[in-house]
């Protein structure tokens, strides 16, 4: 089943860890995840390249609205989007959210709290684990998991991404915690002035991290063992970047923590094992349970 050129080359420019572990899943899946990551990278695209193109982001979200009460609009990446979403029965409001989240880049720079953060985390982030469980048909009941997994991976690139944001004007991180570790903002300067206060400040954040990680890993279950290869490649990705950045928060100044395209293709192989491993523990227990 061929994927559309623009769509593979939009997914293939935007995300390494993603694009590498996607190959993984079944070649229907493959497609339709290719078709989500390509909408949602085009709308980040607009509204995180310098400058940002405000009318772009516009047009598309307009474009979008057409498209979705029934105009073809002749927009390869939007056209696509538009029917997976009526197939799988995506959700308005979270497309709404998604929308919502990218348009906040474009007039919001600072947030305050932590509730503030989490509104746009939920967006940007945490719809796409919805989209995701419908894509892979999965019950209702693992959509508070999926939430997480989205959260947990969204803000590691939060923390990864700190300098980038800094160049863009922006700060995910509430005032709120920057304040309660005597932090006036995380640009290199400032931060170099606060070392212990940016570790500490860091790792808090990994743990939270850490935090919403495991509760997204509690639905594992939920997921057919085939399509959790690379979702599992993907999560342990973002443990390893989440490790790196804990042994030296400072070298986020220094370059962008990111896996070789080499380690995501070995991590889907102890997936793959991995996976497999527990499917046979679980067949060998109910052969036991049954005799």
């Amino acid at each position: 089943m061929l994927i559309d050129k623009t769509i593979f080359t939009i997914f293939r420019q935007g995300s390494t860890t993603y694009f590498y572990s996607s190959l993984f899943f079944p070649t229907k899946i493959r497609k339709n995840v290719f078709i989500l990551y390509a909408f949602v990278r085009q709308a980040d695209n607009f509204v995180d390249q310098i400058p940002q193109d405000r009318s772009g982001f516009y047009d598309f979200k307009n474009r979008f609205e057409e498209a979705w009460n029934g105009k073809k609009t002749d927009d390869i990446v939007i056209d696509s989007f538009v029917l997976l979403a009526k197939e799988k029965n995506f959700e308005k409001s979270w497309i709404d959210a998604f929308l919502d989240s990218m348009e906040m880049d474009l007039t919001k720079r600072v947030y305050q709290t932590m509730d503030d953060t989490l509104e746009y985390i939920y967006g940007s982030a945490e719809v796409i684990g919805l989209f995701m469980a419908r894509i892979l048909g999965l019950v209702d009941r693992s959509f508070e998991s999926a939430k997480y997994l989205g959260r947990s991976m969204q803000f590691i690139n939060f923390i990864r991404d700190i300098d980038e944001d800094n160049s863009l004007g922006r700060l995910y991180f509430p005032q709120t915690e920057l304040a309660k570790y005597g932090l006036e903002s995380l640009h290199c300067d400032c931060v170099k002035r606060h070392p212990d206060q940016f570790n500490s400040f860091i790792r808090a954040q990994i743990e939270r991290y850490c935090g919403w990680q495991e509760l997204a890993e509690n639905g594992y279950d939920f997921i057919p063992k085939r399509y959790l290869i690379p979702i599992k490649t993907a999560s342990e990705m973002y443990k390893w970047t989440a490790h790196q950045i804990a042994h030296d928060p400072f070298i986020i100044y220094r370059w962008k923590v990111k896996p070789m395209i080499s380690q995501i293709i070995t991590e889907t192989f102890k997936s793959m094992v991995d996976v497999v491993s527990k499917k046979d523990q679980i067949n060998k227990c109910e052969k036991h349970l049954l005799h």
